[in-house]
């Protein structure tokens, strides 16, 4: 283990095969992939903050598991089993944990339920381990030019609709009630969210897997919000942190042949580590002046 660990800090820095793998199609589409959903989850990540859906995310990522599993199983584009798992699930979020009380419990009840199913599904599928190994930790090099193609789709539409409901859905987000009676579709922007949360998480699990999306949808936006208050600047820093993640996971991971997610989830780590370090330095010199 200690020898194929050494192997992968020394090839990991072999910018010669990082390049020459980049001359590959199925690599610039995924690195591709990667940009738009490091896109996706930045802009994404701070409303998800803000409306503390953190655990929504996961139990969304895992259910676009069991759609995948689903499509596995019937034999389809795993891609639109992913995202019909994920929008159901979010969906079911956003209807039945309107209320903060039960949004937890919500999840939780949804999410074992279609875990259960995931298991039978994956056990009653063909016997490809590399496959169902993929739906929990990516397999971005698979992407290929429909799965690329569907994405590019599914970025346009998100950022599209965003762009439509991003200010009565900030407001929902920071203060729900007084929206309430200020007249904003509260519950509809909540449906709404919720698609497009699935949307992104299905992506997500192509990328880095089921189990470490929250590396993409979460991390990124926390620590942009160890920066900054103001949620335009922390959708600017998000978007940067989550692209740096993404794609330079991507290239780290080339050489040295280690799975995506372990680089992916390793930056972004790092950053937030970093944000956490300099937010509160940064407010002390702030209340300072």
């Amino acid at each position: 283990m200690n020898n194929k660990l050494s192997g992968v800090f020394t090839r990991m820095f072999d910018f010669g095969t990082t390049a020459n793998l980049l001359g590959y199609d199925f690599v610039q589409q995924a690195v591709l992939a990667a940009a738009l959903l490091g896109l996706l989850a930045g802009v994404i990540g701070p409303l998800i903050i803000s409306r503390q859906m953190s655990f929504a995310v996961h139990g969304t990522s895992e259910l676009s598991l069991t759609g995948a599993a689903a499509a596995l199983l019937a034999g389809v584009g795993v891609g639109f089993g992913a995202i019909a798992g994920s929008v159901v699930a979010a969906l079911l979020f956003g209807v039945l944990g309107t209320r903060a009380r039960e949004r937890d419990s919500v999840i939780a009840v949804v999410l074992s339920f279609g875990l259960g199913l995931s298991v039978l599904f994956l056990w009653l599928g063909p016997e490809r381990a590399g496959s169902k190994f993929s739906l929990l930790t990516g397999q971005v090099v698979s992407v290929g030019y429909s799965g690329l193609a569907l994405l590019i789709t599914c970025t346009v539409a998100v950022l599209a609709v965003l762009a439509v409901v991003y200010r009565p859905l900030l407001f929902a987000s920071a203060d729900p009630e007084v929206a309430v009676a200020r007249g904003v579709p509260v519950r509809a922007l909540s449906i709404v969210f919720a698609v497009m949360l699935g949307i992104t998480a299905a992506f997500g699990v192509q990328i880095v897997g089921a189990l470490l999306v929250l590396s993409l949808l979460i991390t990124p936006a926390a620590a942009a919000a160890q920066l900054t208050a103001n949620p335009v600047r922390a959708t600017v820093l998000a978007v940067v942190f989550a692209e740096t993640a993404a794609v330079g996971g991507i290239l780290l991971s080339l050489a040295p042949g280690v799975p995506v997610s372990t680089f992916v989830t390793a930056i972004s780590f790092g950053i937030y580590l970093v944000c956490r370090v300099i937010g509160p330095r940064r407010r002390a010199l702030a209340r300072a002046h």
